[in-house]
This record gives structure tokens, sequence and C-alpha cells, in this order.
């Protein structure tokens, strides 16, 4: 397994696909990261960690004694094989996923136990040679592979202990922990990497390596078998090209889908942007009030724990929580004094407006045409357009109707002057409980004093 299938969580704050955000945005920063060089700390950790496995690989050929003489030709197929799936990459949870498994099993059964973890280093650098050759990836990446071959090192330990014997079923339980080894050096060798260059801890990178190390063992079980005739047959193992091959026919699929998805999350951003456009144009009070509500709304999802995709909803729903004021008279918007009754009953309208506005654009943006239509609810269901109350609003607009009204406070209006930020502050905690939801309010402050500021302050 490469170690491109293992990326940092991505940040929540960022607009992401109308699919899975954590995995598919991991995707599209995996793809970017190919392209580029090492940073001097990448660099770093793939010389401890490349130079530590070399060390480890060169203590392993001279301890485990040899018991299989395959011929140079052999050695050489495995290594080609192994080159050519690992330059097949399914993209998939959270990055690149390659079936190199179904190689390296055989090439436990079939090479001599010592050379493994070389040969397995040997396929993932002419793999790189090939993608550079194609323009695919910076050949200045290639000491990664490095760093991924750790994998091979615990199988090899197992199996040596073992007594490096023939294949048979009855040892399954010596296999078992031959592929537990496998996945422990691997989070090992990666979460080591990932802390020297990016400074990511090892915890927020147990989820997303557990994920692929499920696939690997599923890919595990369908390779004994071709283990089995390999051993036999060592040509065997060109058996596995045509699963292989239908593989990439569905990595292909799967990537042209991303693509896909990609061009359309940019559409759906640039649609939405768009019409805040529209809006500040029609107001410039609350094109600056928007940008304000964004930031505050997606830092008080991110001090909340949301999701990535209730993240990114929090962010649509910020950006165009006024997009219904396109609707509203512009003289009674900019009113110098107090509304009268008809005038507040159209104003409250707006929100009614900006559903049915996204509901006509439809897709991600008509999804969250319910969160705007909710923006203006009260946690003591006093608020417009529905009356709701407590948990009965989404949480999105509960959070938006929070950092809209402290944007609105602190915000000098035709009818009155800004309030102080501490001031406002004061007035989001004697309302907790009334008009906003007492956690988000918590929240926010949190994030106000930390220093997530007003953007005119």
């Amino acid at each position: 397994m490469a170690l491109i299938e293992h990326q940092a969580p991505p940040n929540r704050g960022q607009l992401a696909l109308p699919f899975d955000p954590d995995a598919d945005e991991a995707v599209g920063e995996h793809r970017s990261e190919l392209a580029r060089g090492l940073t001097p700390r990448e660099r770093l950790a793939a010389l401890l960690i490349g130079g530590s496995f070399l060390a480890a690989a060169g203590a392993l050929s001279s301890t485990i004694p040899a018991h299989r003489f395959p011929s140079l030709g052999v050695v050489a197929l495995y290594v080609l094989v192994y080159a050519l799936v690992s330059r097949m990459e399914f993209e998939v949870l959270t990055g690149a996923h390659v079936p190199t498994q179904l190689v390296l099993v055989p090439m436990l059964f079939v090479l001599p136990l010592h050379i493994v973890p070389l040969a397995v280093a040997a396929g993932l650098m002419f793999g790189s040679v090939l993608d550079w050759a194609k323009r695919r990836t910076s050949l200045e990446r290639a000491p990664l592979n490095l760093v991924s071959s750790w994998h091979a090192v615990g199988p090899v330990l197992v199996l040596g202990l073992a007594g490096d014997g023939l294949l048979a079923w009855a040892q399954w339980p010596v296999y078992a922990a031959a592929l537990l080894a496998q996945f422990a050096l691997e989070i090992a060798s990666v979460t080591a990497y990932e802390r020297i260059a990016r400074g990511t801890a090892p915890t927020t990178l147990l989820r997303h390596l557990g994920r692929s190390q499920l696939v690997d063992a599923a890919l595990a079980l369908a390779a004994l078998g071709l283990a089995d005739e390999a051993e036999r047959n060592p040509y065997a193992l060109l058996l596995s090209l045509p699963f292989v091959w239908l593989l990439s026919v569905f990595a292909r699929e799967r990537h042209a889908r991303i693509d896909n998805a990609l061009e359309l999350s940019a559409a759906y951003r640039g649609t939405a942007l768009l019409l805040g456009d529209i809006v500040e144009a029609d107001d410039a009070y609350t094109g600056l009030h928007t940008r304000d509500v964004v930031g505050l709304a997606v830092a008080v999802a991110d001090q909340l724990g949301l999701p990535a995709a209730e993240t990114r909803d929090t962010e649509f729903a910020a950006l165009l929580h006024d997009v219904g004021k396109i609707r509203v008279p512009s003289e009674i918007i900019n009113k110098p004094g107090a509304l009268t009754p008809q005038e507040r009953a159209i104003i409250e309208r707006h929100t009614i407006e900006g559903e049915r506005m996204l509901k006509q654009v439809g897709g991600l943006l008509g999804n969250i045409g319910h969160l705007v239509r909710s923006c203006h609810e009260r946690w003591d269901g006093r608020g417009y357009p529905d009356g709701l109350a407590g948990e009965a609003i989404p949480r999105v607009a509960r959070i938006v109707m929070c950092c809209d009204a402290l944007s609105a406070m602190t915000s000098d209006r035709s009818y009155r002057r800004a309030l102080p930020l501490e001031a406002a502050l004061d007035e989001l905690r004697a309302n907790a409980g009334t008009q906003f939801d007492p956690a988000v309010v918590e929240a926010l402050i949190a994030v106000v004093e930390r220093g997530g500021r007003l953007s005119r302050e």
C-alpha cells in the first residue's frame, strides 16, 4: 500500500463536494500534491523514515535464511507486476488506494522472504519512474516509496519467525498475525512521517488509516488463494492481471466521477458567490455583513465539531442567508427609522423568497434552501417564518442566526450606531436560551475571544 492513501483530514472550513466532503476533498488535495516536490520537512521525514526502512531491510536480508531460490526472471516479474499495480490508483475513502496486496501476498510465498521488502521498494520506485515519465507525479517524491515500503517488513518478520514454510491453510493464525504486523508497521511509519512532515497528531490519522486497511484485509483473502497457486507455478501471478485490469476500469470511471464532482462543486460555489455579489451590489451593508457572517459561522461550526458536510452547508447557508432580500424594495431595507407592520411583513418574507430562489437553482443549493428559510427562527419559538423552537430549528440555521445577530449588532445601520463588541457579546449572553441556542452562543463567544474578529475591526 502506498503512502498516498493516507492524507491528513482536510480543513472543514473549506467548501467541499456535494458527495462526501472528507473523502472527495482529500482526493482533490492528493491530486494537487502529486505534481509538486517535497517541502524541507517532508524531505527530512522521508530521509529519516525511508532511511530506517533501508536499514531494517538490510538487517532482514542478512538474518533470515533463504529457503527458496526462484530464477532472476521470476523476481523481475514480481517486481514489474508490483510496479504496474502500484500505478493503478483507486480513489476511494480518504485518498488513493492501490491494490498491491494482490502481489505482496504471493511474493511472501514465492520469493525469498529476506528480499521481499527490497522487491516491494524496487517495484514502487519503478512505478514512480513510470508515473514521472507520464507527468503524473514529481520525481522528487520518489523517496516517499521507501516510507511506504515499511508495510512489507511486518509480514516478513512474522513469517520468518514462523519458519518460512509452505503455505498451509491450517496456519491461518500465522497469516492473520502477519497481516496485523503489516498494519502495525504501516501505521507506525505513516504516523511518524506525518508527524515530522506536517505536525499531524497520530490520533487524527487512525480513522483514515483504518478504512484503507479494511480494503487491504479484503484483498489479502483473495491474494492468499492466488499465492497457493503461485507457490506451485510462480507465473500464476499473471492470473491477477485481468482482475487488476477490471479494477483499473472502475478506477478510471471513479476518477471521471470525481472530476465531474469537482467541476460541479466549483459551479455551485460560483453560483453562490454570484448571488452574493448581486445582493452586495444592491445593498453594500448586506454584502459586508454577509462576509462577516460566513467567517463567523464557519468558525463556530468548527468550534462545535460539526461533520464536514454540515460545515459545508453552514458556509453556503451563511453566504446566502440574505439572498431573498433581492426581492425586497431597497427603500424598505434602507429605511431610516422603524418599519411599519406592513413593511416588517415584507422584510420577513425574504427567507421564504430565499428558499424559493435556491430551490429553483436546485442541486446542492436547493438542498440548503430550507436552512436559509430557518435562519431567523428563535430558540423560544418567536421567530419567523414558521415559529420553530429549540432543536426543531436546524443546527446550521441556529449557527447562522446567532452569527447574523452579532454582525448586525456591531454594524452601523441607517437607524442606529453599532454596538461595541463587548456590549454585543453581553447581548448574546443575555438572550441565550430565549433568542439563541445557548450552545451556539458559547461557541461563538469562544471564537471571538480566541481572535475570530469581525472584518470591520
